[in-house]
């Protein structure tokens, strides 16, 4: 029983961190480029616009995405209380293996956010609706 409390604990860190990390991305962007801490991929990283967008839309992501995984998780450890060792370990790599690539998944989208919204030398790109009120 003390496995399966462990194996709980570590599987509802992920959300947990998901939901931590998101808000502190999306409220609290690290004030400068650097290559330790934050949403670092060349593109978010060509200057500080980028890097601030990178993070409000990943932070944002990570935040709601982080809740929804917290009820999925629970349900599905649920049914495996009182099973034995080898069965709880493999359902929790499971669900650690689904978790992480929603992790990486959820990069997918900011990196299309950041292309649509910037050109490749991080200059942002002029919405249609600008242009239409200057004609």
């Amino acid at each position: 029983m003390k496995f399966w409390w462990f194996m709980f604990a570590c599987n509802m860190l992920y959300s947990v961190l998901m939901i931590l990390g998101g808000w502190f991305m999306w409220k609290h962007t690290p004030k400068s480029i650097n290559p330790f801490i934050g949403y670092r991929t060349r593109r978010s990283q060509i200057n500080m616009d980028t890097w601030k967008f990178a993070h409000e839309n990943c932070g944002k992501r990570w935040w709601y995405v982080g809740w929804l995984m917290l009820l999925p998780t629970v349900l599905v450890q649920i049914p495996f209380r009182g099973e034995s060792d080898n069965v709880i370990s493999f359902v929790g790599l499971g669900i650690c293996l689904a978790e992480c690539m929603v992790i990486i998944i959820s990069s997918i989208p900011t990196e299309t956010a950041l292309k649509k919204t910037f050109t490749d030398e991080g200059v942002r790109k002029e919405s249609p609706r600008l242009q239409e009120k200057d004609e």
